[in-house]
């Protein structure tokens, strides 16, 4: 048997490997903001029209566009994070399973909802927990332009989340 013996090469390699920050071989995730789940060049306010008032609820109910129908297709099947607020949706002891990711504190409860390209369902294998439902959120994981119609609202996007965490100021 051969005893192996590194090359020049082999140990510049390694001695270069070990310089590079461990954060460089962690996952990496393409950091969103909400105007780019909508289609490009079209402004929220050119999606939203004037809406409804419902008088018997005391609401105001938007009606959008096609525009606020339209994804973009460009992130389907990307690794993404993006900051928003919990819509719980399946709630075990453990906590949260599946939750609506909304850009705003109240959306879909106390306001109507945004159109389904502001929308995003997603689904996590670890339970989040029931007492961080009012934090604001920053989940990564593997986006799919993919609608979902729920009880609440539809949902142009869905994700499993890899990873969920308290945004912290």
């Amino acid at each position: 048997m051969t005893a192996y013996t590194p090359s020049r090469r082999d140990i510049l390699a390694f001695a270069a490997a070990s310089l590079v920050p461990r954060q460089a071989f962690a996952r990496s995730y393409l950091e969103l903001e909400w105007d780019d789940l909508m289609p490009r060049g079209v402004p929220y306010g050119q999606i939203i029209g004037p809406g409804r008032i419902d008088e018997e609820n005391d609401l105001w109910n938007p009606e959008y566009d096609a525009n606020g129908q339209r994804l973009n297709m460009a992130l389907d099947g990307k690794r993404v994070e993006l900051l928003g607020f919990v819509l719980p949706f399946e709630m075990t002891v453990e906590g949260v399973t599946n939750f609506m990711l909304v850009p705003y504190v109240g959306a879909c409860i106390h306001t109507p909802p945004p159109p389904p390209n502001q929308l995003v369902f997603v689904s996590t294998r670890e339970p989040w927990p029931n007492d961080k439902l009012w934090e604001p959120v920053l989940a990564a994981g593997r986006l799919s332009a993919k609608p979902l119609t729920t009880l609440v609202a539809d949902a142009g996007y869905q994700m499993d989340a890899e990873r969920i965490k308290v945004l912290t100021w």
